[in-house]
């Protein structure tokens, strides 16, 4: 009883957001005892007091538009952008009401210029309403992020919150062109794996709002055809890719992923360029040897890399810059659930023919996917190399992506269910079967690859294995919330820790504490597993 009454006592003290991690309360127990009454009782209760600390409304501004991956003169206000002058005065009339005179000294506000090269200091996309950031370094709100956040929110009965995440969501595509990386300026050019219909519709299933359904319509209908036209459709296979519309160095990287010797992601990666020969790709297409210096593609490719959220990893090859020349299993499986969940939509709201329409684009992309990225003798989804004609066999999680939309036969799902052994761990999912020394491949677990993963094997009727990787991943991040105190963003599922530091060489070391999407699924395995 002294120990539960410990680890609850944390709910009053933990960081959720922003603060260091709390200090290490011994040992993590085993495993199995991280699953009883009290281990998870203190997680929920952590989980769900933390969506207030990370939720950011205009009375936070000042803090939301603080951003550590950037350069910023001390002592000059912070710049916020809106999407228009119309937009403007109404930013400025909410928080005139909201914030009082010092705090409004912080932040300058200024319309969005329509030539984005012409933005000459980042800042802070203004949202209309509340959202919720991951939390750590990740003070604004993420695309991908925000669907397990939402997921989070209505487990935990945050529907008005859940809602406004959905709205922001929407209101990035209507206003600024797409659901974004996230709401700053340096993320313009991108986007991330597109799930706002997934979004879209979990909101809706808690309100049964059809009005509100049918407002959404024409930014689904955007969003689809960001990514079905080029530079992300690839014309020659009827599938897309990742590609940011932007040039050069990523900003944020370059600002807020520096090592113990200030070196930079790109100063790393040209280190390993001059004492590593490459054979996945032709890599004098992103580096010139003999100047030491990474070219122009190099730079597309890394900042295409952060726009599939999977950044980075060696599964396109060292530091994934040649995913501009793959079909990803990921995006397209997504695209597929975003086709079928349009016809839902409209079926939903009485249009049939709009309906028809969404389904049949669904089942060609089926079709596709099952001729380029389906690997018959691996029994494995892999992504596809449209100039080799071939496809990468580097196993990854994102193979369960087609169990989870239900886009595999059940032959071709039991022959996935039959390779499981090569990606389950003691703590879930191992992103790959490659320790590259990059966070996004082994022996990292990252919640939502675990979220696939089960709900993938339960919607073909392999329940005991979900239940298993779901109790596995629950008990880790309760291990570790019982002796740090917090929820972190990344776990090795290989030790059962979330000690990642010494392990990543290329990414961010440090672990993020929060976190949002962790919290998310979380949840959702507890109403697996209870």
């Amino acid at each position: 009883m002294r120990a539960r009454r410990g680890i609850l006592g944390l709910l009053v003290t933990a960081c959720v957001a922003r603060g260091p991690a709390a200090p290490p309360r011994g040992p993590a127990p085993p495993l199995s005892v991280a699953l009883d009454t009290g281990h998870l009782a203190a997680l929920r209760g952590y989980i769900k007091h933390g969506w207030a600390s990370l939720t950011r409304s205009h009375r936070d501004l000042v803090a939301a538009a603080q951003d550590p991956k950037v350069a910023h003169a001390a002592g000059s206000p912070w710049v916020v952008y809106v999407a228009s002058d119309a937009e403007r005065a109404r930013a400025e009339a909410q928080l005139a009401t909201e914030l009082d005179v010092a705090q409004r000294g912080e932040v300058v506000l200024r319309t969005l210029p329509a030539d984005r090269q012409m933005i000459a200091e980042h800042g802070l996309l203004y949202l209309p309403r509340p959202y919720v950031v991951p939390g750590g370094r990740f003070n604004e709100m993420y695309g991908w992020d925000s669907y397990f956040i939402v997921l989070g929110l209505l487990r935990d009965g945050e529907v008005a919150r859940a809602r406004d995440v959905a709205d922001d969501l929407l209101y990035e595509v209507n206003h600024y062109g797409a659901v974004l990386n996230a709401n700053r300026t340096y993320y313009l050019t991108r986007s991330q794996p597109p799930l706002l219909t997934e979004t879209v519709l979990a909101v809706f299933r808690a309100t049964g709002d059809r009005a509100w359904l049918a407002a959404a319509l024409p930014a689904i209908e955007q969003t689809y055809a960001l990514w079905m036209a080029p530079p992300h459709l690839i014309p020659s296979l009827g599938l897309s890719r990742y590609f940011d519309r932007g040039d050069g160095p990523a900003p944020e990287v370059v600002g807020g992923e520096r090592d113990a010797e200030g070196r930079t992601h790109y100063d790393r990666v040209r280190a390993y360029y001059r004492s590593v020969a490459v054979t996945d790709y032709p890599v004098d297409k992103y580096y010139d040897r003999a100047k030491d210096v990474l070219l122009p593609l190099f730079y597309k490719g890394d900042r295409s890399m952060r726009e599939s959220g999977f950044d980075p990893t060696n599964r396109f090859g060292p530091f994934a810059v040649d995913i501009i020349h793959y079909a990803p299993v990921c995006l397209n499986v997504l695209l597929a659930q975003m086709e079928q969940e349009a016809a839902e939509i409209n079926t939903l709201l009485g249009r049939p023919q709009p309906a028809a329409a969404w389904a049949a684009r669904a089942q060609n992309r089926r079709q596709l996917i099952d001729r380029y990225l389906w690997d018959a003798e691996a029994g494995l989804y892999f992504d596809y190399n449209f100039e080799t004609g071939r496809r990468r066999r580097y196993p990854f999680a994102t193979t369960f992506y087609p169990l989870w939309a239900g886009l595999a036969s059940p032959a071709q799902a039991a022959r996935v269910r039959g390779n499981l052994g090569q990606l389950e761990r003691p703590g879930g999912i191992v992103t790959s079967t490659t320790v590259s020394g990059n966070q996004w491949d082994a022996p990292f677990g990252w919640a939502p690859l675990q979220w696939f993963a089960v709900r993938g094997l339960q919607r073909y009727g392999y329940g005991a294995d979900a239940r298993r990787i779901a109790r596995a991943f629950v008990a880790l991040v309760a291990s570790e919330f019982a002796t740090n105190g917090t929820v972190v963003e990344k776990y090795d599922v290989v030790r059962a820790t979330s000690d990642v530091a010494s392990a990543i060489r290329f990414g961010y070391s440090e672990n993020q504490i929060g976190f949002g999407w962790t919290n998310g699924v979380v949840l959702e395995f507890l109403g697996v597993i209870e």
